[in-house]
C-alpha cells in the first residue's frame, strides 16, 4: 500500500507537565485516507490528534520536542503562523459546539473572518457546505434560527459544514461520534467516507468496529507508545504485534 504521506511526525514527544503523555512518535498518515487512531483510554490518542493542529499548545505546563510537518512545513518551527496552520485543519469535537449564533452565521463565520464579505457569495458557500454535510435539506428554511436549536446530531453536521467552509486540507476528529444517537453517528460515518476523496482525515475512536468500517490506516497507541500503525486491513488481520493482538482481541483495554 504506497500512500503519499500528508502529516509526516518525527520523534514527537509530549509531556503535560512531569508526565510524559506521548514517547517518540514517528508515523506518516497518508494523504486523502481516513486515518484511525486507536487504543485504550488514557494512551495519548487524543493528544496526538491535537498535536497536528497545535491545540495541544493551549494547555498550560504543556511540552512539546520533535516535528510535525504538514505539507512538508513543520509546524512546531520557531516562525510559523499558528493560525495558517489551523485554517488547513478543520475540527470535530466528541461533543459538538456550535456558536452561539444563527445556523447561517456558524457557516459563514470562518469565510467572514478570512475576508468574504459578499452576501451573494457567502449564500453559496452556506449552500454548499450545509448540502456536504447533508443538512441543507433540513434547515434551508431556518437558517435564521439559532444553531443550538437543532439535535445533538444536527449540530454535529453543521459543527462539520463549519469546518469545511474554511476550505482545509485536513479533517481531524475527536471521537467524533461518542455523543451522538446511531443514526447520527451513521450519518457522519457516511459523510466521512464520501469526504476522503478530497480531504485527508483522522479519527479518534474507541470503538473497534467503527475503525474497522472506516479506516483506511491504523494507528495503535498504548500508554503513549506508538505499538504499531499500518493499513487497516493488515493491522485488524494480521497484526504484527503481541499487544496489538491482544488489544483487538479484547485481551487488554
Amino acid at each position: 500500500m504506497d500512500l503519499k504521506s500528508h502529516i509526516s511526525v518525527k520523534n514527537l514527544n509530549v509531556y503535560y507537565g512531569a508526565e510524559h503523555a506521548l514517547k517518540n512518535i514517528n508515523i506518516d498518515i497518508p494523504d486523502r485516507r481516513i486515518t484511525a487512531i486507536i487504543g485504550p483510554s488514557g494512551c495519548g490518542k487524543s493528544t496526538l490528534l491535537k498535536s497536528f493542529n497545535r491545540l495541544v499548545d493551549s494547555i498550560e505546563g504543556v511540552k512539546v520536542t520533535g516535528e510535525v510537518s504538514v505539507d512538508g512545513e513543520n509546524i512546531y518551527g520557531p516562525d510559523v503562523e499558528i493560525t495558517h496552520i489551523r485554517k488547513k485543519m478543520g475540527l470535530l469535537s466528541q461533543r459538538p459546539f456550535p456558536l452561539p449564533m444563527s445556523i447561517y452565521d456558524n457557516v459563514a463565520y470562518g469565510p467572514r473572518i478570512h475576508g468574504t464579505k459578499n452576501r451573494k457569495v457567502l449564500d453559496e458557500t452556506v449552500e454548499k457546505y450545509l448540502k456536504i454535510a447533508h443538512l441543507w435539506d433540513e434547515v434551508k428554511n431556518r437558517l435564521n434560527k439559532p444553531a443550538s436549536k437543532l439535535s445533538i446530531g444536527q449540530q454535529q453536521r453543521l459543527c462539520l459544514a463549519r469546518g469545511l467552509a474554511v476550505e482545509p486540507e485536513i479533517i481531524l476528529g475527536d471521537e467524533p461520534t461518542s455523543a451522538l444517537d446511531p443514526k447520527s453517528s451513521r450519518a457522519i460515518e457516511e459523510r466521512f467516507m464520501e469526504l476522503k476523496n478530497d480531504y485527508t482525515i483522522v479519527i479518534v475512536t474507541h470503538i473497534l468496529r467503527q475503525a474497522k468500517r472506516l479506516a483506511d490506516y491504523v494507528v495503535f497507541l498504548y500508554l503513549g507508545e506508538l505499538i504499531e500503525h499500518g493499513p487497516a486491513r493488515e493491522i485488524f488481520e494480521n497484526p504484527k504485534e503481541e499487544m496489538t493482538k491482544e488489544y483487538i482481541k479484547g485481551i487488554i483495554s
